[in-house]
């Protein structure tokens, strides 16, 4: 066993991998986009003013009564048709009671034993092509609970905090969670999997249309369970559930501390404690949160005051027909439409660029043009800022503009670049920056002419080499009028009237 010196009790991943066999298990909670909240008219809007979108009913206030959401349960049957799961044609909310803070109710409603889609799977496609399929044992439908900020201290969690605070905004908000099947044989590609499983899930639910998922805001949050057998041996070991993992980069590297932790617990004669544990971002570690609940502690019976949920069969198949294409599916017709390889179409997609690219296309715009500009200079602005593509302050639609101005010569490509620089910052659309900063392109050949006269007689020497048959020296003149005119001047055209003007 080798471990580093700075986190004693790790086991070199190599060696993890050499001795035990990883079992995965996802669940992935996702907050729905209806207008409004699971049970009750409140709003849903994040970010508002706290405790500002309640009411007596998601506060559980005595003798408020809940009504479902239309809405909500067409989002659950769209995401269990789409994760080629059954729905369930009659099901049951609960009742899931358990103490937090949070949750004013001190009850969570939720699905237990009749949850709305059933027995699933979704293929997943990792870095090099191979395709593993994820079992999805149920999606079910419940609501969120509210938010507690603790305030004081240095971690920002409850312990060593000067007091509390709630918010109950988040209350009621509807949820859809997505358990996956135990995915064994993953082996030493478990984190890889666990990755790749929860980015497809992501990109499926942003296709239907029923959430944001938004990681960094919460919409979407991944608890991972993981356990550890001996090599070969069939026999399941103790799993533990990290909770709330939220960025993609965070669920891979939560399974494979996990896996290295545990295997460090085992190869020590210890045994792994069924508990939930909490992520680190800042160090990449896991640590320990409560022991793990079982079913019966929470204590589940039928919610009394809700009807059974009973969908149609007819319902279920006007939902189907409400589908998009799905993104595998796009990716394929898109590979065939652009002529991309394997390759170039993985890196588009693990860039989050197929998606903004193809919106652009959609937009007017050539592909590979629109290409170029998602996946060069959007890219390094992205890198620059320390966020995602998807979330740089600029549309497809604007890219799509900035093409079209390129390709009428209106814009130069330099002008292009300062152009997306002012819509990042907030000057507008495209439109706008340019008037606003009047960087249209000098098409006006009495303009040009008169730079180019000027520029030829302040360098007399270069003119004449020009006219004596030393074309390559016209690039000294074009260089001068670009410069004078500030880029903004078409060095074609430009070049075309230093040879006219040098003939006469």
């Amino acid at each position: 066993m080798s471990a580093p010196a700075s986190t004693p009790g790790l086991v070199d991943y190599d060696e993890v991998v050499e001795r035990f066999d990883p079992v995965l298990g996802i669940e992935v909670h996702v907050e729905l986009n209806t207008n409004t909240k699971m049970f009750c008219g409140c709003p849903t809007e994040f970010g508002a003013e706290p405790n500002t979108q309640v009411c007596p009913v998601c506060l559980g206030l005595p003798g408020a009564l809940p009504v479902v959401n239309r809405t909500a349960v067409e989002s659950a049957i769209r995401i269990g048709l789409a994760l080629n799961c059954s729905i369930a044609p009659w099901g049951r909310f609960a009742r899931k009671n358990y103490f937090y803070p949070d949750m004013p109710k001190n009850f969570q409603t939720s699905q237990y034993d009749e949850p709305i889609a059933v027995n699933g799977w979704l293929d997943v496609e990792l870095d090099d092509g191979e395709v593993v399929r994820v079992e999805i044992e149920r999606a079910h439908m419940e609501e969120d609970t509210g938010k507690s900020l603790h305030v004081g201290g240095a971690t920002g969690r409850i312990h060593g905090a000067e007091y509390s605070l709630l918010d109950y905004n988040r209350a009621g908000v509807p949820l859809i969670e997505i358990v996956t099947k135990m995915i064994p044989g993953t082996r030493e590609r478990a984190p890889e999997v666990a990755r790749a499983y929860v980015t497809a899930l992501r990109d499926l639910l942003r296709s239907l249309d029923v959430s944001d998922v938004r990681m960094d805001q919460g919409s979407m949050r991944a608890d991972v369970n993981l356990s550890l057998s001996p090599r070969d041996s069939g026999v399941l070991g103790t799993r533990t559930e990290t909770k709330n993992v939220n960025s993609l980069r965070s669920v891979e590297r939560a399974v494979r501390y996990e896996m290295t932790r545990q295997a460090g617990v085992l190869l020590d004669g210890g045994a792994v404690v069924q508990e939930t544990r909490h992520f680190e971002e800042a160090s990449g570690t896991t640590r320990a949160g409560r022991r793990k609940e079982t079913a019966e502690d929470y204590r589940y019976f039928p919610e009394p005051d809700l009807v059974p949920i009973a969908p149609s069969q007819e319902w279920v198949e006007e939902l189907r027909g409400t589908l998009p294409e799905l993104p595998w599916e796009r990716r394929k017709r898109v590979k065939a439409e652009w002529g991309l390889s394997d390759e170039e179409l993985r890196d588009l997609v693990n860039a989050g660029a197929l998606d903004l690219i193809a919106a652009t296309v959609a937009e007017g715009a050539p592909s590979g043009e629109a290409r170029s500009w998602w996946v060069s200079y959007l890219a390094q602005q992205a890198n620059t800022r320390g966020v995602e593509l998807a979330a740089l302050p600029i549309s497809p639609a604007d890219v799509a503009r900035v093409i079209e101005l390129v390709s009428s010569g209106e814009l130069t490509n330099k002008l292009a670049r300062q152009v997306v620089d002012g819509v990042l910052a907030g000057e507008g659309t495209p439109d706008d920056v340019v008037k606003a900063r009047g960087l249209a392109v000098v098409s006006d050949d009495g303009a040009l002419i008169a730079a180019v006269d000027e520029a030829l007689a302040a360098q007399p020497d270069v003119a004449q080499k020009i006219r004596d048959g030393k074309v390559q020296a016209a690039g000294a003149i074009v260089g001068a009028v670009m410069k004078a005119t500030r880029g903004q001047a078409d060095a074609k055209r430009v070049r075309e009237l230093v040879m006219e003007r040098c003939s006469l």
